[in-house]
């Protein structure tokens, strides 16, 4: 089976059942789309599917095979942030983080499907089923509208400075 994942075309080796969450996080070290509540009700895994919002805890890997998957690493890159990121960061949309992936892609594909400026109620339809345990939304709606409406000012990103002798520490599986 092959995906195409944030542009790049890759051979998956998992079997064909294989959640596309595992796939990603697993296989292929793309640890945005988080393990919530695996049945598809949290929205933390949420992944786009050829532009489509999608669980990908709920997807079998076979049945997306050939598809064009994005995440969240897909959309900006260290220097330039995707206009919904930018203005989650702008609105202080995200609190922990931890489900902030799901809703950004949520968003974006409502803003590409729109086309143009989108409603309170548009961004709470799109984003129904997304739960945040830290916030009231009114933050994350407020930046939905913002970015569609060009209302973001550019973030200006701090490169990381490695620390010698500090290792990167991923333990396989994690839901971070």
């Amino acid at each position: 089976m092959k995906l195409t994942v944030n542009g790049v075309e890759t051979a998956i080796s998992s079997p064909p059942l294989t959640p596309l969450l595992h796939v990603l996080r697993d296989e292929l070290d793309i640890t945005s789309p988080k393990a919530g509540c695996q049945q598809g009700g949290c929205g933390t895994c949420t992944v786009l599917v050829d532009g489509e919002p999608r669980r990908s805890c709920l997807t079998a890997v076979a049945a997306v095979d050939g598809a064009s998957i994005t995440t969240v690493e897909g959309l900006g890159d260290h220097e330039t942030l995707s206009p919904v990121q930018a203005a989650f960061h702008n609105h202080y949309a995200a609190q922990c983080g931890f489900c902030t992936p799901g809703m950004i892609l949520a968003a974006t594909a409502l803003l590409e499907r729109k086309g143009g400026p989108v409603e309170r109620d548009e961004v709470l339809d799109a984003l129904g089923g997304h739960y945040c345990r830290c916030t009231g939304y009114v933050k994350i709606v407020a930046a939905v509208v913002a970015a569609s409406r060009g209302e973001v000012e550019p973030v200006e990103v701090v490169p990381t400075v490695d620390q010698p002798g500090e290792p990167e520490v991923r333990v396989k599986g994690s839901p971070a």
